[in-house]
């Protein structure tokens, strides 16, 4: 669930600081002592659905999230866990800069691919609340041309149900980005490259995950709010919501101090680093920025809701059943308990969810999107920390949703 191409198509208050220095890595988890004798497994019986955050378990989690890096070749990840009560856990491991060996670290700016779409469907669902636009709206009411427009709802577009073909999967658009990765893309541009393709289904007959929605449903915002996206998001999304490192840029524009992104999604296929690529191919589907601080207070804000009417976040997290073991809703998943959203865009990857049940935070920002025996790195780590932390919640999306079909 990530915003792929054709190839594809802190601080929380505790008992005790412990500073782990690693070898590739560095950061720190917050909790009590583990006693003797107690192991990771122990702690998950102990205390629920989230492990204590103790130094037996952080050991577990460097090691994991370490082996996943050797395995997939990642440079760099940043990851955070958190739980009231739990402890926290913040570490980068890698590097930033392949060329210099700048190490990762916690307080650099990473783009964030689809998590995007989580923004951009909050902004849709704010005009709902504001009685603007209706989820059972037909798209045709306020963007010409769609194919099927009288008939594809707002809801559908939201919740990946349109039947629409998915622009970044096209053989032109690929051919067009790659052969020159810092031209910017205009909105109607990217759904020329969707519409010259029939439909892939009757609205509402399944589940196909496809940047063109988002497109449209960025159009949809623009025109109510009489605002560009950009600045409607930054300025009643963003800010709203507390986030100081999150942005929705206008061009190619990268805040420092940033990671460089490493991709084999070129024109070659040979690795470059996409830093200063142009994301205006995700526009109002993955073109936005943020940083591990933001991204844990996001994931709290989306999941609960805090800038929604109850109603309309009980209608967005009303899933339905996407991919085996994951349900969709409205520009957001749940994944065995997990809500959030993955991100991929090329030299990037994220993935940010909540678990509301043990009001538990994971946060995992990369600069690849290599993909390692048919999945996404972002879906390995994830994979791999909750089997230590949420045994009985292990975080997994099946390999359909790298292409999304």
């Amino acid at each position: 669930m990530t915003t792929r191409l054709r190839r594809a198509a802190v601080g929380v208050a505790a008992v005790g600081m412990v500073l782990v220095p690693l070898g590739a890595g560095a950061g720190y988890a917050l909790d009590e002592p583990t006693p003797p004798g107690a192991s990771a497994s122990a702690s998950v019986a102990a205390d629920g659905d989230f492990a204590r955050l103790t130094p037996a378990v952080t050991r577990q989690l460097d090691e994991a999230i370490q082996k996943v890096m050797s395995e997939a070749q990642v440079p760099g990840v940043i990851v955070l866990l958190s739980a009231p009560g739990k402890g926290t856990y913040v570490r980068s491991f890698g590097v930033a800069d392949k060329a210099t060996g700048r190490p990762m670290a916690p307080d650099l700016n990473m783009r964030i691919g689809s998590e995007t779409k989580t923004f951009t469907v909050t902004a849709l669902l704010q005009l709902v609340d504001q009685g603007k636009v209706g989820l059972d709206d037909p798209i045709g009411r306020y963007v010409d041309g769609v194919p099927n427009g009288d008939r594809i709802t707002l809801r559908e577009l939201a919740g990946m149900r349109s039947g629409l073909f998915n622009y970044s999967e096209d053989e032109g658009f690929f051919k067009a980005l790659t052969s020159n990765p810092r031209r910017p893309f205009t909105p109607h541009e990217l759904l020329a490259y969707s519409f010259k393709h029939p439909v892939l289904f009757e609205p509402n007959a399944k589940f196909y995950y496809c940047n063109t929605n988002l497109i449209l449903l960025g159009l949809v915002v623009e025109k109510v709010s009489g605002q560009k996206l950009s600045d409607y998001v930054n300025e009643k999304v963003v800010a709203p919501a507390g986030l100081r490192h999150t942005l929705f840029p206008v061009g190619a524009e990268f805040p420092n101090p940033h990671a460089q992104g490493y991709t084999n999604q070129t024109a070659s296929g040979k690795i470059e680093d996409a830093a200063d690529w142009n994301p205006s191919w995700g526009w109002a589907a993955g073109a936005m920025i943020s940083d591990l601080d933001d991204l844990k207070t996001w994931a709290k804000v989306l999941a609960t809701g805090t800038l929604l009417k109850p109603a309309t976040q009980a209608q967005r997290l009303k899933v339905i059943d996407a991919l085996p073991g994951t349900g969709y809703g409205l520009g957001i998943f749940n994944v065995q308990g997990w809500i959030g959203h993955n991100g991929s865009l090329p030299g990037y990857e994220s993935l940010t969810v909540y678990m509301p049940q043990s009001k538990a935070t994971m946060v995992v920002l990369l600069n690849t999107d290599i993909s390692y025996k048919g999945s996404e790195p972002s879906t390995l780590f994830g994979e791999a920390i909750t089997k230590i932390v949420t045994p009985d919640h292990v975080f997994s999306l099946p390999a359909q949703a790298v292409t999304g079909k």
